[in-house]
Order: C-alpha cells, then structure tokens, then sequence
C-alpha cells in the first residue's frame, strides 16, 4: 500500500509513474528516470533486496538523490542497509509534509492508494480490484518482543476518519466490496465505536451486500466484508467491543494466538464472539518463539474442538518465529525446536496451502491425534510426509514401525544424524558408516525412492 499512496502522490503532482516488481532487466536504461522508490519488506528478505537496490542505483547512473528506499526493512535495518547499498533508507512513515524532500504541504501517508498502479503490468491482485485498504488507527500499544511495530509506528494514533478516505476511493476508483484494514492494534482505541460507526455509515454492517451486474446483465448481490487484516488483541475483547464487532460484515475475526498460557483467555473470546453470532475466523499462531511442537499442536487442537463444539469455521494459519533482525530464514529456538521439526511443519503446511483444516479428520491425518503423535510425523521422511493420502501407504506403515521400534536413545541418535546431515550426500554417507541396525534400517527411509508404496 505504501507505494500506491506514493503513486497517488507523484500523480496528483503531475508525474507519470511506473510499476515493476523485483529487478527487471527489460526496463530502459536509455530512459531518464527521476526517482526510483524501492519498497522494503522483511529483514530475511536481505539479499535480495541490497542486491535489487545496487540494479536501480545503475538506472539512476549511480545518483543516489534519485533512488529513496522505505518499509519495514529500512526502518529495522537502515545503518546496515546504509552500508551495504550507499542509499539512506527513509525510516519510518511518510506522515509529514516534506517527507519526499519536496518543496510543498501533501502528506503522503494521508493519500488514497493508486488503485490504478498494477493495470498493464503481470501484477494482478484480487485484493486490489475488490476491496477498500486503509487504517483507522496507526501504532500499537503494545510492546511485543516478535514484533516490528514499536519501531516503525512508535506513536498510538486513536483515530483516523475512515469515511472521507474510503469515500474519497469510491469517487475516483469506483466502489469496492470489501475492506481491509490493516490496524495494528484496533481494538486498543478509545474510540472504537466510531470506527464501527464509520464502519457502518459506509455500509459495510452485518449482512451487507453490494449489488452488481453479471454477466447475463442480471442484477446479483454480492456479500461484504471486513477484515481487520493484522489480528485484533484478546486481552482487549470486552464484551461492549464483541457487541459492536457483531454489528459489521466481519469476517473472518482474526484472534492472534501466540502463546499456550493464553488458551484459557482465548477460549473464552471465541466464544463470547460465537455467542454474539460470529462465526467465521482465523488466526495466526507463532511458533519457534517461546514454545515447543506440543504447544504449536495443542493450539491448532483448540480451535479444531471449538469448531466441532460451537460449528464454527476458524482457520489457523501458523507463523514460524524469526527474530527482527535476522537477514535469512534460518532460525532455530533450539532446544525445543530443531531443523528437521521445523522443516516438518513447513512441508505440513506446504501440503496444506498454509492453511490448517477445520475438521477434525483431516487435522488429525496431517497433525496426529496428539502431542506423541505430531513429534513422531516432524520425524517423517520428507519426501513420504508430503505424499500421505487419507488411509496410510505401506511405505508409511513400515516407517512407523521401525520407528516405534526405537528406543528413546535412539532416536535421539537419529534425530542428531538427521539434523546434522541436511542433504542426500551427506545422509547417504551417514547411513553407509552407521553401525546400528536399527538406526541404519530407518535411515533407509530417508533416501528418495528407495521404497515406493503400490
């Protein structure tokens, strides 16, 4: 978004604007380029984005007042990508005037997004065509260790009036069915209620639909939604708040779910919501910070049991933990977690689009019917994980028996060997000088085609 409000800016001042993704080698070096504007987004994004920033310094013939870099990354990490790209990142949101190094009063922070950026290019989003984007609140009151806000909105903004904004991209862009707002921590505002009055002024209360043509130049009606797109905060969820929340077409209701001695307290708002006649969520869960694979399965069981309990439709989207700073993926919360757990649940969720299943039966095929039975699937063959159907396989079955076959050392001794063998060479080797039959026999597994269920 933040570079469609950058868009919107340079046009409302007469400029043509250009949108490309990622280093693209077919755009004109002949052209003279005024500005290049690279948006940033997380720290294990690092080389990918010092290596796109120096391409873009080559079209601006290395004038670094020509190239302005922004976003999370640049906030977080400006002394380092400072160094590593001879560009000064801006830090933090354009909220004031000037903020571009232009000589006039417009706040780009305070613009509607070009909705009109992506036509004629590859980048097509759903999302962009259907629904309103903007924020009602900016800021969290929080303090969170995992996250980036403190830093890149360190000031709580109560209220930003939605009604003028949204009417204002109604007016040039045409009216959209949905909105998503991407608060921080909206329910921390004094003035909710009129953010919900907002809300409902421009139609988007329970039940709302927008009419439209179809394709056989009928009229239909189409559902809206609202979607507060970053979660809203459990500890804040009064029931004064829930009220207000049933009264709009939200859907789904993101509750964030990090921590297992938070499940009592998120219980009880998913139920006073499913009392008020929400029913229809997601969430994210962290894991890899301050938990273990028990925990991660326990939380995913949680919501599987209130969907079953309530007949409610909550989806679940785990989030592995990687620290602010971190210039990669690779992160361990060892000794709880390990690589070969975490690679586990990321092929789970591979398999699954990165979506948990709401129904009991489908969640316990992917994720076991209990803690044991989660740790022993993070122990699977990768390639024999992903490939599991309904019913288990013979190549499945005899994986499970040599491996309750192990005793506790040994697979301990097969979790290290697996850990510290990362690649098929590297394995294959491993299992040519191991000397425990029981060890060696599992091992086997591990190797691509070596069994084949029929």
């Amino acid at each position: 978004m933040g570079l469609m409000k950058i868009s919107k800016y340079h046009k409302t001042i007469g400029d043509d604007v250009i949108f490309v993704k990622g280093i693209n080698k077919e755009i004109s070096y002949e052209r003279y380029w005024d500005r290049i504007y690279v948006s940033t987004l997380f720290t294990y994004n690092w080389k990918v984005t010092v290596d796109t920033i120096k391409f873009y310094k080559k079209l601006v013939r290395e004038d670094n007042s020509r190239i302005f870099v922004g976003g999370i990354m640049a906030t977080l990490l400006r002394e380092e990508l400072w160094e590593a790209t001879g560009v000064i990142p801006i830090v933090g949101l354009l909220d004031t005037p000037g903020a571009l190094k232009d000589e006039n009063n417009l706040i780009v922070n305070d613009m509607i997004p070009d909705y009109d950026l992506f036509k004629g290019t590859d980048q097509q989003y759903s999302l962009v065509a259907d629904s309103y984007f903007g924020y009602s609140t900016r800021g969290c009151i929080r303090k969170c260790e995992f996250c980036g806000v403190p830093k890149l909105e360190p000031k709580y903004q109560e209220y930003r009036g939605l009604k003028p904004y949204i009417n204002a991209i109604k007016d040039e862009f045409g009216e959209k069915n949905n909105i998503v707002l991407f608060d921080n921590n909206i329910l921390a505002s004094k003035k909710f209620d009129n953010i919900i009055s907002d809300l409902i002024d421009l139609n988007f209360e329970k039940n709302a639909k927008l009419s439209f043509i179809n394709k056989g130049g009928q009229k239909s009606y189409r559902k809206r939604l609202v979607d507060f797109n970053q979660g809203i905060d459990a500890r804040l969820m009064t029931l004064k708040k829930v009220r207000l929340l049933s009264k709009i077409a939200i859907q789904p209701l993101r509750i964030a779910f990090d921590h297992i001695k938070d499940k009592v307290l998120y219980e009880e708002k998913v139920r006073l919501a499913a009392e008020h006649g929400i029913q229809h969520f997601s969430n994210y869960i962290l894991y890899n910070f301050h938990d273990t694979p028990e925990h991660l399965w326990e939380r995913l069981n949680i919501n599987i049991k209130l969907n079953a309990e309530l007949g409610l439709s909550i989806y679940s989207f785990p989030m592995k933990y990687i620290p602010l700073k971190n210039k990669n993926r690779i992160f361990e919360n060892s000794p709880n977690w390990n690589w070969l757990y975490l690679r586990g649940v990321q092929r789970i969720l591979n398999v699954l689009k990165g979506t948990v299943m709401t129904t009991e039966d489908f969640f316990y095929r992917a994720f076991g019917e209990n803690e044991k039975e989660f740790i022993k699937i993070l122990y699977m063959p990768e390639q024999l994980l992903m490939s599991r159907g309904i019913q288990q396989g013979p190549q499945e079955k005899d994986w499970y028996t040599k491996f309750n076959s192990l005793t506790e050392s040994n697979r301990n001794a097969l979790l290290s060997i697996l850990c510290e063998n990362k690649n098929i060479k590297s394995l294959c080797n491993a299992i040519e000088v191991n000397r425990n039959i029981s060890i060696k026999s599992i091992l086997e597994h591990y190797v691509p085609n070596h069994h084949s269920d029929k």
